[in-house]
C-alpha cells in the first residue's frame, strides 16, 4: 500500500496522470469522428443501394 501511496505524491504520477487523461480525451475525439462519419457514409451507401435497386 505504501508504495501505491508514494506513487501518487510523487511529480512522476501527476505527469502520467496527465498523460492519461489527455490519451483519454484524444480517444473520445477519435470514436465520435469514427462514429459520425460511419453514420455519414451508411446514409450514402443506402442511397447507392437504392439507385441500383
Amino acid at each position: 500500500m505504501k508504495l501505491v501511496s508514494d506513487f501518487f505524491r510523487s511529480e512522476s504520477a501527476a505527469t502520467s496522470i496527465e498523460y492519461a487523461l489527455i490519451a483519454a480525451g484524444i480517444a473520445v475525439a477519435i470514436v465520435a469522428a469514427v462514429n459520425g462519419l460511419g453514420t455519414t457514409l451508411n446514409g450514402k451507401y443506402a442511397n447507392v443501394k437504392a439507385a441500383f435497386d
